[in-house]
C-alpha cells in the first residue's frame, strides 16, 4: 500500500506506518493500514484495522500537539457531551521517521463539511453545548496558549503585523477601512477572564456527525487554556442566518468575546484571501463571504 498524499509530506506513507507498528506495537502487526479518505495538513492519518487510526505529524512544528493530546484528551473526555479521540498508543521516532506519533481509537461518523445536516439550528446548539462543556473542564495545570496552539487562546494581537500586511495587500479589493475597524475593536476588547479550555479549531472539518447529529469533535492540536474567543469563529465560517443566531444564543458570551472572535475570523479570512485572490476563485469567494459576514456582524 502507498500513501495517496500528492507530496509525501515528511516521507509518510502506509509502508512506513506498517513498519512503525510492527516495531513498536507488534500486537497490531499485520492489521491493514490504509489512508483515510479525507486527511489534514498538520498530520497524516491512517486507518489501522477497523478500530484504530495512526496519526503522524508532518513537521516539527506540529509535534507539541502529540504530547499535549496524549496527556490531556483522556482527562477531558469524561466531561464532554460527545466523543473525542481516545489515545491507545504513544509511538516514538523510528524507521526513519523523526517525530513522536500516536495510535487512537477510530470514531465513526463523517465530517459535517462532507455530510451536512438537515437541522442546522439543532446542530448549532449542539456545537455551542460542546464549547461550553469544554470551557467548564478543569483548567488547572492545562497548557497555556502559546506556540503549541499557534497562539489560539492568546490575544489576536499576536497576528497584528500579519493582519495589517493583508489589509495593505487587499486594499481596493475588500472594504479594508471597515475591516481595520473590526480588527481594532478585536485588539481593544482584551480578555480579562480566568483561563479556560478552548479547542482552537472548531471547524466543519473537525465536527463528526451520524444521522445529522453531532457525535464527536476531533483534532485538538491547537487546544489549550486561555481565551476561548477563537472557538466562536464557526459563527461566520459555517453558520449563517437562523443557525448562526441559534449558536450565538446558546453559546452566550459577552460583547468583548464576540469582538475578539470577529478578529480571529477576519485575520484568517484575510490571510487566506491575500494568498488566493488571484489564483483560486472558489476559495477566494469563500473567504470574501467570511469577510463580508464579519463586517456585517460588526455593524449590528
Amino acid at each position: 500500500m502507498v500513501s495517496t498524499a500528492p507530496d509525501g509530506r515528511a516521507g509518510i506513507d502506509a509502508a512506513l506506518v506498517e513498519r512503525l507498528i510492527a516495531a513498536q506495537f507488534p500486537q497490531w502487526r499485520g492489521l491493514p493500514v490504509t489512508p483515510v479518505e479525507v486527511d489534514g495538513w498538520d498530520n497524516r492519518t491512517y486507518r489501522l484495522g477497523d478500530a484504530m487510526t495512526v496519526r503522524l505529524p508532518t513537521a516539527a512544528g506540529y509535534v507539541p500537539a502529540i504530547d499535549k493530546e496524549n496527556r490531556w484528551l483522556p482527562r477531558l473526555a469524561p466531561s464532554l457531551p460527545v466523543a473525542i479521540p481516545a489515545v491507545v498508543g504513544s509511538g516514538v521516532p523510528g524507521e526513519g521517521y523523526p517525530f513522536p506519533w500516536s495510535v487512537r481509537g477510530w470514531i465513526e461518523g463523517e465530517t459535517v463539511a462532507r455530510a451536512g445536516v438537515a437541522d442546522r439550528t439543532r446542530f448549532a446548539i449542539s456545537v455551542a453545548e460542546f464549547i461550553l462543556a469544554l470551557q467548564r473542564c478543569d483548567a488547572a495545570g492545562g497548557p497555556l496558549a502559546a506556540e503549541h496552539s499557534f497562539y489560539r487562546g492568546a490575544s489576536p494581537a499576536h497576528y497584528d503585523d500579519e493582519t495589517r500586511r493583508c489589509l495593505t495587500v487587499l486594499k481596493g479589493r475588500v472594504d479594508t477601512e471597515r475591516a481595520a475597524e473590526v480588527w481594532e475593536s478585536a485588539l481593544a476588547a482584551e480578555w480579562r477572564g480566568a483561563p479556560v479550555w478552548f479547542h482552537g479549531d472548531i471547524a466543519s472539518g473537525n465536527l463528526l456527525v451520524v444521522d445529522g447529529e453531532l457525535t464527536a469533535v476531533i483534532d485538538f492540536g491547537t487546544s489549550g487554556v486561555g481565551d476561548p474567543a477563537c472557538d466562536l469563529v464557526i459563527a461566520w465560517t459555517f453558520f449563517a442566518g437562523a443557525d448562526r443566531e441559534a449558536f450565538r444564543g446558546a453559546v452566550g458570551q459577552d460583547g468583548a468575546m464576540w469582538a475578539r472572535a470577529r478578529g480571529w475570523a477576519l485575520w484568517k479570512a484575510l490571510l487566506v484571501l491575500s494568498e488566493c485572490i488571484d489564483t483560486d476563485q472558489r476559495q477566494a469567494a469563500v473567504q470574501r463571504r467570511v469577510v463580508e459576514e464579519v463586517l456585517a456582524d460588526h455593524r449590528r
